[in-house]
């Protein structure tokens, strides 16, 4: 079967739709935008990923925030198409069989990419492999190789049977490293393994790395590992970041800062950098969209028009946005009770629960915020913690403490369930996005150029993406410096911006604030996936 097709995705997770739980965050939701721009631009792509039958987690909070996880239990048939495709690949001694689901991201201008989603929850298969793809990021070590030998091996076997003439490999993180095994069986030798495969890694955290026992991968491989894997590497662990990177002709970070994190983390590879980017069709308000449509010509196909958002009157902006904001306060208020008001001040925190990002960072010191929010503020937070990390689940209950002490001062919800859909409302419609990682440990971090898209100022620590795209007091602004810094400090830094720039700046200085609005626009400019996707054609993937 003849195919235009010369460049395949792999990725564990891919979320291009609320509608199809195949992503838990951050990484998938980039990988869906990758795809959707790749789409839009008229790559010769295709995406690779496992299908999750019970997805990721859906999260419950009770009321002190402790949280509770379940699985509710998604059929693939009325969104996706099944594929009159069977493979099957030997783990554990077993043959496994997989199935093959698809679906077509349409681009902007009608271009087509395809997603393949592989699932051995086939009748076929014994019990305990047909869990192999049923949730993602379960279990453990065992689990998670088994998981990614599906995505590497199974999807080399997948590209195969389609026909497509795959040019270049693309990694996204080391989950999908065993498919450069299954292109030394069929290429020989790792030189020409080396010439098809590039790698994208985005954690410059260390834990977030996979390694695995080496006798752990034997038994789940047999001789097709020990056949195949380069004597270089460790005996007892496997690393798949490292295999990943031996095997890549280009790697990179993805965001400037990231880039040089990772040089030093692994001092041996030649990384370079592409900064993320966000899909602008998939991120804008409804608002925002109509807005756009009617003083920003051309925009859906060429983001680069935002550039003209001085076009749009003053007035227009803000009312769109309040229509935003109204949406997103509705939601809010239906779910959680609080009386948010349009009127008031409203910051947005939306991420992963875990301790680098700081979530409580803003409660350091609740006298001093409540003094300074004196009734001008209110706080959304949204975001699930991993299943298995304890402190991050500590941090929400954390948080919904100090929404207690702090109720008569301060509004504050948390929504539970932070998925794509809650993304965008949550990013189009505050008023302020906050961002407060430890710095240099967000890689890039994503939704805060969903928020600029959406004329939403940063109020953010210089790390990842935005330290390259504040501009202090013009878009957004910057807590603290280019520094590594400390949580007291930092803490320091966003109370005196709150106090001194952001509140008066938002109920004294309209025509201010609308400037920093028009300003984020513009910004949204070198932040979306075209550019993104442009830059990986251009350095990745040889296409000119």
């Amino acid at each position: 079967m003849a195919s235009n097709v010369s460049i395949a995705y792999f990725s564990a997770e891919i979320g291009f739709s609320p509608n199809v739980p195949t992503y838990s965050g951050g990484l998938g939701v980039l990988a869906g935008d990758h795809l959707k721009a790749s789409a839009d631009l008229g790559l010769p792509i295709c995406g690779i990923t496992l299908l999750y039958r019970e997805g990721y987690v859906k999260q419950k909070l009770d009321n002190n925030g402790t949280q509770t996880e379940f699985y509710p239990k998604f059929h693939p048939r009325n969104l996706l198409k099944k594929l009159p495709i069977e493979l099957s690949i030997k783990l554990r001694g077993n043959d496994v069989k997989i199935a093959v689901w698809e679906y077509k991201l349409r681009g902007v201008g009608f271009k087509t990419v395809p997603i393949y989603f592989l699932d051995t929850d086939v009748k076929e298969n014994k019990k305990k492999d047909r869990k192999i793809t049923r949730r993602l990021y379960s279990g453990g070590p065992t689990m998670r190789c088994l998981q990614e030998a599906i995505l590497g091996i199974g999807g080399v076997k997948l590209i195969e049977q389609l026909g497509h003439e795959i040019e270049t490999y693309h990694m996204n993180e080391g989950h999908s490293a065993f498919l450069t095994l299954a292109l030394k069986e069929k290429y020989g030798s790792d030189e020409e393994v080396k010439k098809r495969c590039v790698f994208t890694t985005h954690t410059p955290v260390p834990a977030g790395h996979d390694i695995f026992d080496t006798k752990l991968v034997k038994e789940i491989l047999g001789n097709y590992f020990k056949k195949r894997i380069n004597k270089s590497f460790p005996k007892s662990k496997l690393n798949m970041t490292h295999l990943a990177l031996y095997f890549a002709r280009y790697a990179n970070g993805v965001s400037k800062l990231h880039g040089e994190v990772s040089r030093e983390m692994f001092p041996k590879d030649e990384i370079d950098s592409i900064t993320n980017g966000i899909h602008h069709l998939t991120w804008h308000g409804d608002e925002t969209v109509r807005l756009f449509d009617k003083y920003v010509s051309g925009w859906k196909k060429n983001p680069e028009r935002l550039l003209e958002a001085d076009a749009i009157p003053d007035k227009e902006l803000w009312k769109a946005h309040q229509k935003n904001k109204v949406e997103l306060l509705t939601y809010a208020n239906a779910a959680t009770q609080r009386g948010f008001s349009p009127d008031i001040l409203t910051i947005g925190f939306g991420r992963r629960a875990t301790g680098y990002k700081r979530a409580q960072l803003l409660f350091s010191d609740p006298e001093r915020l409540a003094k300074i929010a004196g009734g001008k503020l209110q706080v959304i937070f949204s975001g699930k913690a991993h299943p298995k990390d304890f402190p991050g689940k500590e941090i929400i209950q954390e948080i919904f403490k100090k929404s207690e002490e702090l109720f008569d001062s301060i509004s504050i919800a948390y929504l539970e369930n932070y998925n794509m859909h809650i993304g965008r409302l949550i990013t189009s419609g505050v008023d302020v996005w906050l961002n407060t990682p430890q710095r240099p440990n967000e890689a890039s971090g994503t939704s805060g150029m969903k928020a600029v898209l959406n004329g939403i100022p940063n109020l953010s620590i210089l790390d990842g993406w935005w330290s390259e795209g504040c501009r202090h007091n013009e878009n957004g602004w910057a807590i603290g410096d280019h520094k590594d810094s400390t949580d007291k400090a930092d803490a320091n830094f966003l109370y005196e911006l709150l106090e001194n720039e952001v509140i008066p700046t938002y109920y004294n200085d309209r025509d201010k604030w609308i400037s920093l609005m028009k300003e984020a626009i513009k910004t949204a400019v070198d932040f979306t996936a075209q550019r993104m996707v442009q830059d990986y054609a251009n350095k990745s993937y040889n296409l000119k």
